[in-house]
């Protein structure tokens, strides 16, 4: 015995257009919604001419090789909510007392948050400090001593 399903059960070629416009409206909306996201959150500019960039590459691998031989170490560390501590030593592990310590902070998803420059003060043999606002920060430092110049980068914070 056969079940008569009438004209109101039956899936039409009408019903399959309707989903499949739907299903692929779907996905459509989706990826221009993800679209959206990652144009209004990453410019996608790592440099702004990148031959001019790629010329001073020589110059970035000597400065590189400078500051390996020195052998100098940093270690980061936040202080509480609103500070982070910069800690030198040199290659036997002695403070580095009386530098000059530059560093910049960035967000490293995005150019949307402006950079912050710091000018870490020395609070103990070695030992520098410098305010910084919560969050996760990318920091380049630059230390000078002595007519020498040393670079490090950090994600730690």
């Amino acid at each position: 015995m056969t079940r008569d399903v009438g004209a109101r059960g039956r899936f039409t070629g009408r019903h399959m257009t309707l989903v499949m416009v739907a299903f692929f409206g779907m996905v459509l909306g989706v990826n221009g919604l993800l679209a959206r996201f990652a144009v209004s959150t990453f410019s996608g500019v790592v440099v702004e001419n990148s031959y001019v960039a790629s010329q001073g590459f020589n110059q970035l691998l000597g400065a590189a090789r400078a500051d390996q031989a020195l052998g100098w170490k940093l270690d980061l560390a936040r202080v509480g909510d609103g500070g982070v501590r910069f800690t030198l030593t040199d290659a036997h592990g002695v403070p580095l007392r009386g530098a000059a310590v530059r560093a910049q902070a960035d967000h490293p998803l995005g150019a949307k948050v402006p950079s912050v420059m710091l000018a870490p003060q020395e609070i103990a043999p070695g030992v520098y400090a410098a305010p910084l606002a919560g969050g996760r920060w990318h920091v380049a430092v630059e230390v000078r001593r002595g007519g020498q110049v040393w670079h490090a980068e950090s994600d730690a914070l």
